[in-house]
């Protein structure tokens, strides 16, 4: 019988493309890579992995992951990650420090 891609979970084929962005040599990744949610549909185990591969992208290339994820967001240091908050119809770029990071996120987890 033959395997389609069909067949797959939503989250499954989600993984593979990313998987084939991040793990592709350098030298075929653009200078950029900018990923909307990537977490969404993915297993909790796949998070953790899908982080690994960021981290190691982001070592040379720049690598932009926009997220609502506590669980993507856990994997990182706060000095890996720039919150985006709306103020005043405006967008305020910060970048917390750990004990700001923690709080950040507690709260995020009650708006979710």
């Amino acid at each position: 019988i033959p395997f389609k891609a069909h067949h797959l979970s939503g989250g499954t084929l989600r993984f593979i493309c990313l998987a084939t962005v991040f793990l592709q040599p350098e030298e075929n990744q653009p200078e950029t890579i900018l990923v909307d949610e990537p977490e969404l549909g993915l297993h909790p185990y796949a998070i953790n992995v899908l982080a690994s591969l960021i981290k190691v992208a982001s070592e040379n290339k720049q690598v932009i992951v926009s997220t609502q994820s506590v669980e993507l967001l856990d994997e990182f240091d706060a000095e890996d990650i720039i919150v985006v908050d709306r103020e005043n119809g405006r967008s305020v770029f910060s970048r917390p420090d750990e004990k700001e990071l923690s709080e950040w996120l507690e709260a995020l987890k009650d708006t979710l």
